[in-house]
Order: structure tokens, then sequence, then C-alpha cells
């Protein structure tokens, strides 16, 4: 059994907004109030990145038209005494899926974490 850090990334949509800064700040808002009435606060919700296509420099993950936001999140969080980096990414998936329902959700990375002695 081992521990794990497992990053994922999410689309969140934000609706009636104008501005990038203004939809990233609702979609980090709305994420972490949907986790923490689950009493999940382990889970950290940022902004993602998105590699520009000329230069290769991050920049947010969002994108706005019509007044619609599509935000692009990480999320990462701690599992512990999982059997395989697979298993800790279902347990992931299935602990933050199930707060955030109907919202798209992916694993990009898991680390396994050495165990303190």
């Amino acid at each position: 059994m081992g521990n794990y850090l497992v990053a994922m990334e999410a689309a969140w949509l934000v609706r009636d907004v104008d501005a990038i800064d203004d939809a990233i700040g609702v979609a980090v808002s709305e994420a972490g109030k949907r986790l923490n009435s689950e009493d999940m606060d382990y889970v950290e919700v940022e902004v993602g990145a998105t590699g520009c296509p000329a230069c290769g420099e991050p920049f947010d993950s969002a994108f706005v038209a019509a007044e619609t936001a599509l935000v692009g999140l990480a999320l990462e969080m701690d599992v512990f005494n999982a059997d395989s980096e697979e298993h800790a990414s279902r347990i992931a998936k299935s602990e933050v899926g199930g707060a955030l329902r109907d919202v798209p959700l992916s694993v990009v990375e898991i680390i396994e974490v050495p165990e303190d002695e």
C-alpha cells in the first residue's frame, strides 16, 4: 500500500461573465463551495495552466465567449493506502467526482509520496 498525490483537471462552465479574471474567480469559488459542502477541504483547487502554442509559456486556462466561460481547474488531493497508481486514481476521481457532479474530470498526474519514517 502506498500514498499518492493525484492531480486532476476539471472543465468548469461559468455563465454571465465578461472578463477572464471574473470567470476564474467564480469557477474557483463555486468549486471550493461544492467541495467544502461535502467536507472535502483537503482538495486543493486552483486555476489550471495551458501552454502557449507559439512560445510554450503557461497562461491561465480560461476562455470567454458570448458571456460564457470555460475555465480549466487544477485539483490535487492526497490518497493514502492505495494499492497502486490506478487504484489511487479511481479513489480520487470517485471522491471528487461525487462532489462535483456533472463536471468533466480527468486525472493528469499521479505521484507516489514516500512514507515518513
